[in-house]
């Protein structure tokens, strides 16, 4: 049974427990939860492939030894930033709210799957399928110390997966794919009051951008996402006022729907910047694929049943960013997103996280790990 009164203190312990990303430090969030899974009595073991990027893995045996569903939060947070009016590490309640560094992001979550998984244990409850737990480092900086070695070392091999990284119940079967690109321009040196003599690169790179901006992709609709965007992330060069930069350099942010081939994306980008510049770069900083999953998919429908169950009516969505998700396509994985968070909180000073949402959330949880019949 679901125990609200230790469902807020697990809210408030787990916000105690400084894990800012940067500068990455998970290993002691990281043994609180693995001593927390231990003393329920499942199989726990802490994976590390960064000095103090801690994973915990938990098992929990159920019924059909060749099943498993895996349900993931995060451990880390983003850094906790100015204009905060109270500690942010400290776990405050007021009324309804919990506030703290994570606590929609992702630290709610968090102790709602641990509360779960209590309930399930007191209640000596057999699942279907045997469930695994993950509770994950580095997401918040690309999970290459977490999720993604897990998958590619074959540590996690589910046969579907559930991660807990969301708002307000949305159900995200979709999500925008990521390309991040770093422009380096080269131009030509000259004195300030001779700019002929000289090419700058700063000038070659606002017409770059003018056009980058203006282009118009090609891209089929997707109706739980917006357009494609992009968003110019930094811009840097020239070395002082009177000197003709020879150099330019700017970050591309880049968000594409599915049916967007990254290579063409690349290829469109580069015929651009080849129109106007002679001698330039073009690096991929971080690239995360676009991800879709079939709204009949089994993993949908229980959910959504289980949502329905507690009157909140399923919101099926896409996501703009870039969750986790799409790391599981790798490994044909089905996989969907779902969070119990407060809608506009994450990442914000003052981020909070209602009460009532992790109760109701733990309740939807556990029936659908309950109902989750494996096909």
């Amino acid at each position: 049974m679901i125990n609200k009164k230790r469902l807020i203190a697990l809210t408030r312990r787990l916000i105690q427990i400084n894990s800012q990303n940067p500068p990455g430090d998970e290993l002691r969030i990281a043994r609180y939860v693995n001593n927390y899974l231990k003393k329920l009595g499942l199989k726990t073991k802490i994976y590390e492939f960064k000095k103090r990027r801690s994973n915990v893995i938990a098992h929990l045996a159920g019924k059909n030894k060749k099943y498993s569903l895996l349900i993931t939060p995060h451990l880390d947070t983003v850094p906790c930033g100015l204009n905060w009016h109270f500690n942010p590490l400290l776990g405050k309640r007021s009324g309804d709210r919990v506030y703290g560094l994570g606590a929609t992001d992702c630290k709610g979550n968090l102790a709602t799957a641990l509360e779960v998984i209590n309930s399930l244990v007191e209640e000596k409850a057999i699942l279907d399928y045997n469930l695994v737990f993950a509770a994950t480092s580095d997401e918040e900086s690309g999970s290459h110390a977490g999720l993604i070695p897990l998958l590619d070392k074959g540590i996690l091999r589910p046969e579907v997966a559930l991660v807990l990284d969301s708002d307000e119940f949305g159900i995200v079967i979709t999500q925008k794919g990521l390309l991040h690109l770093k422009v380096k321009i080269e131009g030509k040196k000259a004195h300030g009051a001779y700019p002929w003599q000289g090419i700058n690169a700063i000038d070659i790179a606002v017409e770059i951008l003018k056009e980058i901006k203006e282009h118009k992709f090609v891209y089929l609709k997707n109706k739980y996402l917006k357009a494609p965007t992009i968003n110019i992330g930094t811009i840097r060069g020239g070395d002082k006022v009177n000197i003709v930069a020879d150099w330019c350099e700017f970050e591309l942010d880049f968000r594409f729907l599915p049916d967007m081939p990254e290579r063409l994306l690349l290829k469109e980008l580069k015929n651009i910047m080849q129109k106007h510049a002679q001698k330039f770069s073009l690096e991929i900083e971080a690239m995360q694929k676009p991800y879709r999953i079939k709204k009949n998919h089994n993993l949908i429908k229980c959910l959504s049943q289980a949502e329905k169950k507690f009157k909140i009516k399923p919101q099926i969505k896409g996501s703009e960013g870039a969750t986790t998700i799409t790391f599981f396509q790798n490994k044909n994985i089905p996989a969907i997103a779902t969070g119990f968070g407060s809608s506009g909180c994450a990442h914000t000073a003052d981020e909070y996280v209602k009460i009532s949402n992790l109760y109701k959330g733990a309740l939807v949880l556990e029936d659908f790990l309950k109902s989750y019949k494996p096909r």
